[in-house]
């Protein structure tokens, strides 16, 4: 029996830089697909999360993903910054829904326990499990590190049987 080949989108939400990660999974098999930073600068607010919108529309649109995950909003501090997160989160939420994709939110806590095996790893732990796991052909950007990292999550989470009504 030939298993289905399952495409996952995961995002690392911000407003200023979100990381694009795909990949495909087959029985216990995964591939990189694509990685990318989408990068708004520091214009008006409004503008950041219409560019959020349009580009990751565009990379569903030309990838084809049949599921996505998110990274779950991480509150330090900072309510303001916070908040602009939370926004942009919806934007990119917004764009897999334009597609159809249902969305799973992962802790940032979760993500790196799926990924490295423990709970607190720093960035540059996941970016080299990621690299070891997914061998990607190009240097992959800590953002888009960490939005392969919330895909590879997903696929070890997520209820096979969910996956397979996505197709």
């Amino acid at each position: 029996m030939i298993k289905k080949t399952i495409r996952i989108l995961g995002v690392d939400p911000g407003s200023i830089k979100t990381g694009v990660g795909i990949i495909d999974v087959q029985g216990n098999h995964i591939r990189h697909v694509f990685h990318s930073v989408i990068r708004t600068g520091k214009g008006e607010f409004d503008e950041r999360l219409h560019i959020l919108f349009q580009r990751l529309s565009e990379i569903i649109a030309q990838y084809k993903p049949v599921d996505a995950a998110i990274e779950d909003v991480f509150v330090s501090k900072n309510v303001g910054s916070a908040l602009k997160l939370g926004q942009a989160r919806g934007a990119l939420i917004a764009a897999c829904g334009s597609h159809g994709l249902r969305v799973s939110p992962y802790s940032p806590t979760k993500v790196k326990q799926a990924v490295v095996g423990f709970g607190r790893a720093e960035k540059d732990q996941v970016g080299h499990m990621v690299r070891m796991l997914l061998h990607p052909p190009e240097p992959v950007p800590e953002d888009a590190a960490d939005a392969l990292a919330v895909a590879i999550c997903h696929a070890h989470h997520a209820p096979m049987k969910k996956l397979q009504e996505s197709i």
